[in-house]
């Protein structure tokens, strides 16, 4: 883990298109500002954590396709 000591307005560069501002400071805690392009999400880890567990439920409540009735290739040509 790189760690960086910053003051507030201060940035550090992610890449060549994410900046992370140290907005304010306030006793412990520090809010930062984030600029990425739109295709970049951003979230704080326990929104992450929500988010990827959701999907694992969800990938474990869909069939894959060895459990569909759809035929597989190899079942289509007779294999």
């Amino acid at each position: 883990m790189l760690v960086l000591s910053r003051q507030r307005d201060e940035s550090i560069i992610i890449g060549d298109n994410i900046v992370v501002t140290v907005v304010d400071i306030r006793g412990d805690k520090v809010r930062l500002g984030i600029e990425a392009p739109p295709e970049v999400s951003v979230h704080r880890r326990e929104v992450y954590e929500a988010i990827q567990r959701e999907k694992r439920q969800k990938a474990a409540q869909t069939p894959s396709k060895t459990e569909s009735n759809t035929p597989s290739q190899e079942e289509k040509n007779g294999v």
